[in-house]
């Protein structure tokens, strides 16, 4: 799998942390975002990443920077883009199985890199489950393409994802 990486200057060891595991697993990293200075700005590393994944240029997307949060809503404002907030293993297992989540966003400051990594390995083994959260997935979508997401239905979703 194709995933690509992004850090700003609070990340840097947990990035480099999951680099190698995800090489040892047999995933390739693609370190797209990468701060090199002491000081960056999260916007700037997490768009390269976003952008990425939604072009299909990578499988999956992960983000770290010092809460998360910043890289969250940046990586948001990318279409296509479904980036979750994670703090644990279960919430990158729910981002995955219930949100479809192709980017995940990782408070470095928080967690510890053991941490980081049994989070990493659970969101990258967890299916997208479908079902009654595919449903929910398209009405993300239609907001996307600012459309009111009551009127979609799963009929209508060929609708949404054109």
């Amino acid at each position: 799998m194709k995933i690509a990486l992004g850090t700003d200057h609070r990340g840097m060891d947990a990035v480099r942390s999951i680099t190698d595991t995800l090489t040892a697993n047999g995933d390739e990293p693609m370190l797209l975002g990468i701060c090199k200075t002491r000081a960056c700005d999260y916007p700037d590393m997490a768009y390269p990443v976003a952008h990425a994944v939604a072009t299909g240029k990578a499988d999956r997307g992960i983000l770290v920077c010092g809460s998360g949060i910043g890289m969250s809503i940046a990586a948001n404002k990318v279409k296509g883009i479904r980036a979750a907030l994670v703090h644990d293993e279960v919430g990158a297992e729910v981002s995955r199985r219930h949100n479809d989540a192709n980017v995940l966003c990782i408070p470095a400051d928080m967690l510890g890199v053991r941490v980081i990594e049994r989070i990493v390995a659970a969101w990258l083994r967890t299916e997208f489950e479908g079902g009654r959260h595919e449903r929910r997935v398209m009405k993300i979508q239609a907001i996307e393409q600012g459309l009111d997401p009551s009127t979609i239905t799963i009929d209508r979703a060929a609708v949404v994802n054109e």
